[in-house]
This record gives structure tokens, C-alpha cells and sequence, in this order.
């Protein structure tokens, strides 16, 4: 892409509305725009952002589940059927349509998902069921803020199990544990699960998964030998082993503020062990057994013939929230360091003066390269001044930026950058081939 072409309305100053790192970079970068209180559009870099959060997302969960789309809207008689209508509060939006019929924008999905299981599948047999979607919710937050960390619409990955028993749900709840755990490794954040409460959703067991920011809206208490904890290589159909990595990530003591025990803490573990940090939330996972099977009619018949309430969890990832918690992780001071997985483009080539002739024919030359080799590239190509082109390259923060000025140019190389590192390496500029080599090797 051709950056006198791209719509990017980035900002020089910092805007007074924001008052976190991601908020604010998230502005200044051109990747949103507020259309009214806690409701953003997206504008096209923070849209590739989007979509390659999505595809690794897409990608772990096709492993373990289906991908299906369910309808914004809902009728309210599944809801009453649930009993939570009336409980969910004033963050659901309930409105009527012209024939006065009663509707809401979806919070979340367990009882229309409940409600299309119960007349589909019958029988023990059909089981286990995961089903997926991605979809964008609306809840009416009393106070929207932190941009798109706490807004009123966003997105959201919600996947639904079915189990013909507890056991087996359990094995689906670990497995959805490890699936996440590998999702945010791909989009390279550090993620610990915290027991956590079951709110509006309800059930006996859910995890939170907190990835920690000093401008996380919670403040978190850990243990920080769970810090050093790896994903080993398991399958997913190895449920025991599943289950003892599982069992061993929650064994360390981690509690978010609502949850913390100040007492056990200290008794549990060591003082030079003990970290007090801030986090933000970017996954939940819930076992309810029958919460929603049983007012809903979801029944199958068992290996006795005998019907009874399919067995049921649900699993969050906050796709838009991601954008924020990647950029509060991976962020300087002179802008955003996006990791390669879910970068707008890998590299950015700078001309550093666009009417040079010889930097203009070196810069279209590794632009028409890097295309042919299908790598996401932002070449500036604007007359501006280099200083400008500099500054906002590391706003926007591509993982490489190429540098190509007369003085290198004069001397044979041009400059090759790590944004993350800040490490340069001069390259001939007969040898443009080695960027390739570099960026995919």
C-alpha cells in the first residue's frame, strides 16, 4: 500500500479524551474514531489490526470447534425463559418492534445458542458439540472509557459446549484453557488465568485471562514463578495431560482484586514472590452445567434412553479488546511495536526524499519485491518532510522499517530497522533480496 493512498489520519498531539497508553496511541495512529460515547468506527489500519487478531483466533479455535453466526438481534422470550432477562440490568438494550414485539441487542449468546441446540440435537450421540462465532455485541456500559478496553460495542469471540456429562464438560472447559493460552501466545502476550467470578453468566467455575498492564482496570496479585511457565506441545486429545497443565497454572496463587484472599497470599507464597501489578482481561471461561439446558428444554436422550439437560459452557475472547491489550504490552515511547502476527503491514519502507531520483527508483524496486512475495508493505511515498516520515512509522509501529536516503544510497546500502530492538543493519543495495530473507526466515 501506497501511503499517499491510505486513509490515515494520524495526530501529532496527544487528545485530551485519552488517558491510557492504548486509548491514546490508538488515536494518534489513525486506527479509530469515536462515533459517539463508547461506539468507534474503524478506520482501515486499525481494521487490518482487527482481522488478524480474528484470523489467529479463527485458526486455534477451528481446532476444538465450529464457526457459526448468530443474529445481533434476539427475541426477549428465550431470555425470560432463562430468567435473565429482568437480571441482566440496564447494560442490555431492550427495544420493540413495529408490531410491538419485544427485542434485544445481544449481551452475549447463551440462550439463543441453548434455544437452536434444543431443536436440532436429539441424542447422546451428537455429542461433544463446540460451536463459535464472531460477532459484535452491545452492552450499555454506565461509564464507556479507556476507548475500546471498555466501550458499548464491541467484539467478541463467544464459543458454547455441549456434554452429554460433567466429566466431559470439564474436558472441554481444559481444552478451551489450553486453546487460549496458545491464542495469546501467537499474538505474543503473557496471559495468566485467575479464578474468577461468574457475574451475569453464572455457573461454578470460570477463568479469567489477564494479561498485565500498569493500565489495567484491575489491580492483580500473583505469584511470579507462574511468569516463567511455558505451553508445552500438547494434543488435544490428550485430556490427561491437559489436565495437568491446567491443574498446574491454577495452582499458583493469582487473584484479581475482587477475588483476592490478602491472607492466604501471604501465607501461600514467598515474599520475593509476591508481585502487585495491574492487568486487563481479555478472556473468561465458564462451566454452568445446566444454567440454561434446563430452562430452555436442551435435552438429550443418554445411553439409557433417558432425557436429560445437556451439560454446557461458555468461552469469551474480547476481539476488539485485544487491540487495546496488544498495544498497553507492546508499546514506547515513541509509538506502538506491533508483534509480526497481528501488524497492520511487517514493513514500512521510508523515502527519505521523494524527489531524489535514485532513492525513488530503490524504494519502487523493494516495494514491487516485497508485494510479489505476498509481505504486507506501507511504502511512504509522500513529499514530506523525513522527520515526519520517521516519526509517524514509529507511531504506527511496523515491526521493520526500510530507510532509503541519498548519503546510503552514495555509499551502496540502505538501512534495515527492528522497530521493537531499535537494531539497524546496512544492506547492499545490490542485495534487496536479503530483506525477504530476513523477514520470513
Amino acid at each position: 500500500m501506497r501511503r499517499s493512498k491510505l486513509f490515515l489520519p494520524t495526530l501529532k498531539e496527544n487528545p485530551s479524551e485519552a488517558s491510557i497508553n492504548s486509548h491514546r496511541l490508538m488515536l494518534r495512529a489513525g486506527m479509530i474514531r469515536q462515533s459517539s460515547s463508547g461506539i468507534y468506527t474503524w478506520l482501515p489500519l486499525g481494521y487490518k489490526v482487527l482481522r488478524n487478531i480474528e484470523k489467529i483466533i479463527r485458526f486455534e479455535q477451528n481446532i476444538i470447534s465450529q464457526e457459526l453466526l448468530m443474529p445481533t438481534i434476539q427475541d426477549s422470550e428465550i431470555w425470560k425463559k432463562s430468567g435473565r432477562f429482568n437480571d441482566y440490568g440496564k447494560e442490555m438494550l431492550k427495544f420493540k418492534d413495529r408490531h410491538e414485539h419485544e427485542l434485544l441487542y445481544g449481551p452475549t449468546n447463551e440462550e439463543l445458542i441453548t434455544d437452536i441446540f434444543s431443536k436440532n440435537i436429539m441424542s447422546y450421540k451428537s455429542l461433544p458439540l463446540c460451536l463459535y462465532h464472531i460477532q459484535w455485541k452491545f452492552r450499555d456500559e454506565i461509564r464507556p472509557r479507556f476507548g475500546v478496553m471498555r466501550g458499548r460495542e464491541f467484539l467478541m469471540k463467544d464459543a458454547y459446549s455441549f456434554d452429554k456429562n460433567k466429566d466431559d464438560a470439564i474436558e472441554c472447559y481444559n481444552r478451551m484453557f489450553l486453546n487460549y493460552l496458545r491464542i495469546f501466545d501467537k499474538m505474543e502476550l503473557k496471559a495468566i488465568p485467575v479464578a474468577a467470578d461468574t457475574g451475569p453468566i453464572g455457573g461454578d467455575l470460570s477463568h479469567e485471562f489477564i494479561i498485565l498492564a500498569e493500565t489495567g482496570e484491575s489491580d492483580v496479585f500473583l505469584d511470579k514463578n507462574i511468569l516463567n511457565e511455558k505451553i508445552p506441545n500438547i494434543k488435544y486429545d490428550d485430556p490427561i495431560s491437559i489436565s495437568k497443565l491446567v491443574n498446574k497454572l491454577t495452582s499458583y496463587y493469582t487473584a484479581a482484586d475482587d477475588k483476592h484472599d490478602h491472607d492466604r497470599y501471604l501465607k501461600s507464597v514467598k515474599e520475593e514472590n509476591r508481585i502487585k501489578t495491574r492487568g486487563i482481561e481479555v478472556g473468561h471461561l465458564f462451566y454452568f452445567g445446566d444454567k440454561y439446558s434446563r430452562p430452555l428444554g436442551a435435552n438429550i436422550a443418554n445411553e439409557k434412553g433417558v432425557n436429560i439437560p445437556v451439560e454446557m459452557g461458555s468461552y469469551g475472547i474480547g476481539v476488539s479488546r485485544l487491540v487495546g491489550g496488544i498495544i498497553d504490552a507492546h508499546h514506547d515511547d515513541k509509538g506502538i511495536c506491533w508483534p509480526e502476527s497481528v501488524a497492520p503491514y511487517i514493513i514500512g519502507i521510508i523515502n527519505l526524499r521523494q524527489n531524489d531520483v535514485p532513492c525513488s527508483q530503490l524504494s519502487e524496486k523493494i516495494y514491487d519485491s516485497l508485494k510479489n512475495n505476498n509481505i504486507e508493505v506501507l511504502y511512504d511515498d509522500r513529499d514530506e518532510g523525513a522527520g515526519n516520515k520517521l516519526a509517524e512509522m514509529d507511531l504506527i509501529g511496523i515491526p521493520w522499517q526500510i530507510r532509503i536516503g541519498p548519503r546510503g544510497i552514495k555509499n551502496g546500502y540502505f538501512e534495515l530497522l527492528n522497530r521493537k530492538t531499535s537494531e539497524i543493519q546496512e544492506i547492499s543495495i545490490n542485495d534487496t533480496a536479503k530483506i525477504t530473507n530476513i523477514i520470513l526466515g
